[in-house]
């Protein structure tokens, strides 16, 4: 008989020093502020000091490391008259159309080099083309890769911006004459050029797409 009240004496305090443990936890975290998903900076000296870290050590624009204070200020420029301006996105927009201008110039492809291109440059490829046709050859030139796409220049006038992009690559040249033999260039063996291309966009204007505005080599 006093074996089986020792048991439930027993079995009565570990079933209350269970019932403490679960309560006593359940107090203390109702005790806690419950965090937030976005927690606010609740001291006036906290707001204070972001800025002034900002300011300290001001961003620098993805894509720019190694260019001179003038191209910077440029960029900086550009991305603030247009706050949808971002130097990585520029720059694989830039390359993507390297390539396809590269592209649609040897195919002869027109259509694609107007929307590509200003007035200007869109008559120089198309008077080379022109001279191509008459001359019946025909380039097989294909694209191997970029191996570097930096900016090189950067301004804003007015609401005009111009943004300088040096492009090295290497490509793999065929002309053909109009029976389709080669008469220049091979294609297993792939030749270093360097550009500069010059794009253009009005940061006024709705339309996001830049425009090749001058090129030269590089």
């Amino acid at each position: 008989m006093i074996l089986q009240i020792v048991i439930l004496a027993m079995i009565a305090a570990f079933l209350g020093l269970r019932l403490y443990s679960v309560l006593g936890r359940r107090a203390e975290h109702e005790e806690e502020p419950v965090p937030t998903r976005f927690d606010p900076v609740d001291s006036v000296s906290q707001r204070a000091a972001i800025p002034q870290a900002r300011a300290a050590q001001p961003a620098r624009p993805l894509g720019l490391d190694g260019a001179l204070p003038a191209v910077e200020r440029g960029v900086r420029d550009i991305a603030a008259a247009d706050r949808r301006f971002d130097v990585s996105a520029f720059l694989d927009g830039a390359k993507a159309a390297y390539a396809m201008i590269l592209e649609a110039f040897w195919k002869g492809d027109r259509e694609t080099l107007r929307e590509l291109c200003d007035d200007d440059v869109y008559a120089g490829f198309n008077s080379a083309i022109t001279d191509r046709e008459a001359a019946g050859e025909t380039l097989d030139n294909r694209l191997v890769r970029i191996e570097d796409a930096r900016i090189e220049s950067a301004e804003l006038v007015g609401g005009m911006a111009r943004i300088t992009v040096r492009f090295v690559a290497d490509i793999a040249a065929v002309t053909r004459d109009k029976d389709g033999t080669v008469i220049a260039g091979s294609l297993n063996d792939a030749i270093e050029t360097r550009d500069l291309w010059t794009f253009k966009r009005d940061v006024r204007e709705s339309d996001p797409h830049w425009q090749l505005d001058e090129t030269d080599e590089g």
